[in-house]
């Protein structure tokens, strides 16, 4: 019996070897090319989504202002 455990031993170590390898060389691509898929999906919703005007809730009266107080605030130094 000590001789069938001895035995059983290697080919349990095989048999893990064998699934570990088919597991680590799988295709990995197919993921990834669904998930660069989706990120295109993502980039293409955010690019539509952008506003034309810079500032959509600002004030009509005060948007021709709106230039020379960025232009103040943004000194150089």
């Amino acid at each position: 019996m000590a001789a069938l455990a001895w035995l059983l031993i290697p080919v349990f170590a095989v048999v893990g070897a064998a699934i570990w390898g088919s597991w680590a060389s799988r295709n990995k691509t197919i993921g990834d090319v669904a998930e660069l898929a989706g990120y295109a999906r993502f980039r293409d919703a955010m690019e539509r989504s952008r506003p034309s005007d810079p500032h959509p809730f600002a004030d009509p009266a005060s948007a021709s202002a709106l230039p020379e107080r960025e232009a103040a605030t943004s000194g150089t130094g």
